[in-house]
């Protein structure tokens, strides 16, 4: 008689390890640090752009950034417009 059959369910322990589950949450984490990197990295750029009294200001094009754009992102560099225009030449 199986195990399941007899009642019994079976523990994680009972089961085989399943690789390809592992290697999924393995690169989730890996793809969730890069993006975890890539903000901090972005809050250290706005930092040292508050610090030069440039935060607020395209880098790009050194226009304003509208109050909306900064209060849905603090961290944006870049005008809906230029970023829109850099997403296009990708």
């Amino acid at each position: 008689m199986r195990e399941a059959e007899s009642g019994r369910e079976l523990s994680n322990e009972d089961q085989p390890p399943d690789q390809a589950s592992d290697l999924t949450e393995l690169e989730y984490a890996e793809g969730s640090q890069d993006g975890l990197d890539q903000r901090l990295a972005a809050l250290e750029r706005a930092e040292a752009r508050l610090a030069a009294g440039t935060y607020g200001k395209s880098i790009e094009s050194g226009r304003p950034i509208p109050d909306g754009r900064l209060e849905a992102d603090p961290l944006a560099e870049l005008t809906i417009e230029e970023e829109r225009l850099l997403e296009r030449s990708a």
